[in-house]
């Protein structure tokens, strides 16, 4: 109780304080929320997508579940990504996966662990699709890296295929999903070369319509 206790508190040390630096910040937040990224990344505590990227409340709609995984029946993620896109009209969406992500570890670990085994499959096939390339990659802490990269990269491609961000590009909708991965070690984010801004960027058998 005391551990909540002093979370209330800090909550309202924090306000104050957005008050004092900005006495009219929270009445614009309640008008409208007007973020140009949509970040999809991993649930882990130690990746808070707006401290990271030196952001303020509004102006990044987040989406976060274990390994930044986009599936194409995760009506969740998918809801997120409609709204975000035909909503609030964000102009880039941001996968961003970190090193030393668990979900890609035990994704790589033949360890059952119940019913997570479920939705870490998504990361096991990018493990097993690349198998030549990590098995190449004598360093364990490096090769578990790259198949972090590797399955932000799966998951750009995933977020491409939807109708949503399909139908975006037909109406003309500025729209660029980016490849990004955190390092806990030194707090930096990394851009990983991959920027889809377009369906003719995407093999031809995923392009919708």
């Amino acid at each position: 109780m005391d551990s909540l206790k002093q979370v209330l508190e800090a909550n309202r040390a924090w306000s104050e304080r957005m008050r004092a630096g900005d006495p009219g910040f929270f009445e614009r937040l309640v008008q409208a929320q007007r973020p140009e990224l949509l970040w999809i990344g991993c649930s882990d505590s130690r990746l808070p997508p707006d401290q990271i990227v030196g952001r303020l409340p509004g102006e990044i709609f987040v989406h976060r579940n274990v390994g930044n995984v986009v599936v194409h029946t995760d009506l969740n993620c998918l809801s997120v990504l409609q709204y975000g896109i035909e909503v609030l009209q964000v102009k880039h969406v941001i996968v961003c996966g970190h090193y030393g992500c668990g979900g890609v570890r035990a994704a790589a670990s033949p360890e059952p662990l119940g019913l997570i085994d479920n939705w870490l499959r998504h990361v096991r096939d990018v493990h097993v699709a690349h198998r030549a390339e990590l098995e190449a990659i004598a360093d364990p802490v490096a090769r578990e890296n790259r198949l972090c990269e590797l399955n932000v990269v799966a998951q750009v491609a995933n977020v491409c295929h939807t109708t949503i961000v399909q139908d975006a590009w037909r109406r003309g909708q500025p729209l660029a999903v980016h490849a990004w991965i955190y390092d806990l070690a030194d707090g930096l984010v990394r851009d990983l070369g991959l920027s889809i801004e377009s369906a003719a960027q995407i093999s031809q058998e995923y392009r919708v319509g």
